[in-house]
């Protein structure tokens, strides 16, 4: 997995970004370019902003045995593979605030590195290793891209 607290590597998946353009197709799935911009930043509003709701203990204990090693481990993800229901984005976007917000995050994230991450609390989740949250990162956002031919 290519490592997102890299400078070097961050760049290079922001450069991937910056090919996107607003009439950008998907090989595979429902969302457009916007849409999947706006479904990559959920993942780090959950880190950085605590938004949607945490999931409660019972559920938090059934997508950890579940779902956790799909999301946080090595193997990537597979062609329309389905999604929890907080990633499903179904309005309209701007396609250009979509992309400097996701930017953003990958750049905080860079910057504050792996020891910022070991054992931070995932709330679906618990306690990951950095390893892990490199992982979530990654590989997300490797799909998507990969989903729009960048």
């Amino acid at each position: 997995m290519e490592n997102l607290f890299d400078k070097k590597i961050s760049e290079q998946v922001i450069d991937r970004i910056e090919k996107l353009k607003l009439d950008s197709s998907a090989v595979w799935g429902k969302m457009d370019v916007a849409q999947m911009l706006a479904h990559c930043c959920v993942t780090y509003e959950m880190v950085y902003d605590k938004t949607p709701p945490k999931p409660n203990k019972f559920q938090r204990l059934i997508l950890s045995l579940l779902l956790k090693n799909i999301v946080v481990g090595e193997k990537p993800y597979k062609i329309n593979m389905r999604t929890s229901p907080e990633f499903i984005i179904t309005e309209v976007k701007d396609f250009d605030k979509e992309k400097s917000k996701l930017i953003k995050y990958i750049n905080k994230t860079q910057l504050l590195g792996k020891e910022y991450f070991e054992n931070k609390e995932s709330p679906s989740f618990g306690a990951l290793s950095s390893t892990e949250w490199n992982n979530l990162f990654s590989k997300h956002l490797d799909h998507h891209l990969h989903q729009f031919s960048v």
